[in-house]
């Protein structure tokens, strides 16, 4: 599934973009008119993160809601801080 939040379910949804032209009738005009109305898609925004996923280290698509919310537990980025962790857990 290409595109999709690996936390959240988060994917693409359809719309609609209507364009519009005239002066709003506060400003002195006639009122504003729809030109045109056109299918659009509605992006999340996804970033790829390298997080633990079930204990292993996975390379994943995340939506940034995920990130800020802290469904997200990023990899340490140097192998010495595991260890680390494993010394103090065997304390």
């Amino acid at each position: 599934m290409a595109k999709t939040c690996f936390f959240t379910g988060k994917k693409k949804s359809m719309g609609m973009k209507r364009a519009w032209r005239g002066q709003a009738v506060a400003k002195g005009g006639f009122g504003l008119k729809p030109t045109g109305i056109t299918r659009r898609d509605f992006k999340p925004n996804l970033q790829e993160v390298v997080a633990v996923v079930d204990g292993r280290t996975q390379r994943v698509l995340v939506s940034t809601k995920a990130i800020r919310s802290g469904l997200v537990v990023k990899a340490l980025k140097r192998k010495y801080g595991y260890t680390r962790q494993q010394k103090q857990a065997a304390n």
